[in-house]
């Protein structure tokens, strides 16, 4: 049975409704839900799960709240209603605790010396309160996407004349003056300094940086397009001089994918002048190139955190592409997994929830495995089509934040459930032999996110075995152990799953290669 309960003129946020949708799932007898505003996508979405219903569509506007639940009894129904409404004074408990004014006016009435705003509003709102904080010498961090190239390039050269931050749009990462925002993890103060156009590349170097020892000054985030040709890496060079000048700053990091040609040539001419220490993470870029400036040149994330804690303490930046248990045992674990394989597991399968450490994963392995196909592939010809609801071909690596992914859903770092899914539905293929996945703890994201995903493996795994297949299964977790989920206790509920748990991406990546490469030489 369908049933409905609508509140007229209730608003409450999307994220806080799609992580209540979730919750409501959980509940005996729930087999469909959906809490939301009545918006035409929520209708839409209603609509393709099966919890439509004709006063939905025709009698709900955008400023009513809903829920609409498939469900076995009007008992169900009535646990699934008592359960929306105590989520939601929860939330609204929280809230109570302090004043939040409704608009930016109000806001600087309370505190004229407000400084930073931190912007989440629907793509076609955001570059104009962007502008307004701005034009009230306020920078920003421009969480929301769907921003326009054109609306991007006013804002940043706005900003950039009047020595303003624009952070984004689209940008999730940002430690300023040792507060995080959105996205990020507890790492110690220090004196390395980052800028990067990349959320979950920062977060890996960030913590990466936390757990050798090391910590950070400031962490500036640019927006993914800040380094295209059409931006011409305004931020990241406004970031760069700020970090420059900043007393507390020792050594400098810089992380982006591989910017346009001349975009990258200013970039690295700026930073030469820097006069101070600077790794050069252009994921998958030219080494000669940044050497070539007298820079550091990383080889990973993972390498630019080494390298970054290495000079800060005045000791040389070599490259590190080694494993924390060593080469040795790396080797013989990669060749015991694959010897426990049956005859025709051959490919690996990538599951992420961070966008970079996907990409990153896939420009590492690209050399030896000569194709991967993904939602954001390397090559024009390796785009999997209907990445969502198809199925993997061969290699296949996704990214779960893809828009692809996230229409009408939180970010899979808030709700991973639809990347445990396909781990479940992949284990099934007989030619995979392994499945990666990261895990992103910290601020921002889900208080466990492991569970999703261990739970995942131990069925994938479960199923493999059934079928008499062993099906290997490696992580890494982004975070540290000061984050609220705590790295060593994310690592040990994976671990516990059967998940092969690497300290880093590009270990994991590594690994993987390994275990591929025996398989190869097996037959």
């Amino acid at each position: 049975m369908i049933k409905l309960e609508v509140k007229k003129n209730a608003y409450y946020d999307s994220v806080t409704l799609m992580i209540i949708s979730k919750e409501i799932k959980k509940l005996n007898g729930v087999s469909e839900a959906l809490v939301g505003m009545g918006t035409d996508l929520n209708k839409e979405i209603a609509q393709n799960i099966g919890v439509s219903t004709p006063e939905l569509d025709n009698a709900v506007s955008v400023n009513d709240f809903f829920v609409a639940v498939s469900c076995e009894s009007e008992a169900a129904f009535q646990a699934a209603i008592q359960t929306v409404e105590e989520l939601l004074n929860k939330k609204s408990a929280a809230k109570a605790s302090a004043y939040q004014p409704p608009t930016l006016e109000g806001a600087l009435k309370i505190d004229p010396a407000l400084n930073m705003a931190v912007i989440s509003v629907p793509g076609k709102h955001a570059a104009d309160v962007a502008q307004s904080c701005l034009d009230n010498g306020i920078n920003v961090m421009l969480f929301s996407d769907n921003v326009t190239i054109e609306e991007e390039k006013a804002l940043k050269n706005y900003a950039f004349e009047h020595e303003l931050l624009v952070m984004g749009p689209d940008c999730g990462t940002a430690i300023i003056n040792h507060v995080p925002l959105a996205f990020a993890n507890v790492v110690k103060s220090g004196d390395i300094g980052i800028v990067a156009a990349s959320g979950t590349g920062t977060q890996e170097v960030s913590s990466i940086i936390d757990q050798l020892g090391g910590g950070v000054s400031q962490v500036i985030g640019t927006g993914g397009r800040d380094l295209k040709k059409e931006i011409g890496g305004l931020m990241m060079k406004l970031g760069l001089d700020a970090l420059r000048n900043d007393p507390q700053t020792k050594v400098i990091v810089l992380i982006s994918k591989p910017p346009a040609k001349e975009i990258a040539t200013e970039m690295l001419e700026r930073a030469a002048k820097a006069g101070k220490p600077v790794v050069v993470c252009f994921i998958g870029g030219d080494r000669k190139e940044v050497e070539s400036y007298g820079l550091v040149a990383a080889v990973s994330l993972e390498d630019a955190a080494h390298k970054a804690v290495a000079l800060s303490r005045g000791e040389r930046a070599a490259d590190y592409t080694g494993f924390t248990m060593g080469e040795q045992q790396a080797e013989k674990q990669a060749k015991s997994i694959a010897g426990r394989m049956a005859k025709g597991q051959q490919y690996v399968r990538g599951f992420y929830t961070g966008g970079t450490l996907c990409d990153e994963a896939m420009k590492l392995m690209i050399g030896s495995l000569g194709h991967i196909y993904s939602n954001i592939p390397l090559h024009a010809e390796d785009k999997l089509p209907d990445a969502k609801g198809g199925k993997s071909r061969e290699h296949t690596f996704l990214d779960f934040g893809d828009d692809e992914f996230t229409v009408g859903r939180p970010h899979p770092m808030i709700d991973p459930s639809l990347r445990a899914e396909r781990v479940v539905a992949d284990g099934k293929d007989p030619s995979c032999a392994v499945i990666m996945a990261d895990c992103v703890i910290g601020y921002g994201s889900h208080p466990n996110p492991a569970e999703d995903l261990a739970n995942a493996i131990q069925t994938a795994k479960a199923e493999a075995e059934r079928a008499g297949r062993h099906l290997c299964c490696v992580c890494a977790v982004c975070g540290t152990e000061g984050d609220p989920q705590c790295l060593s206790r994310t690592q040990k509920q994976l671990e516990e799953a059967g998940a092969v748990v690497l300290p880093s991406n590009a270990q994991a990546t590594r690994f993987v290669a390994r275990i591929l490469a025996n398989l190869r030489q097996e037959g």
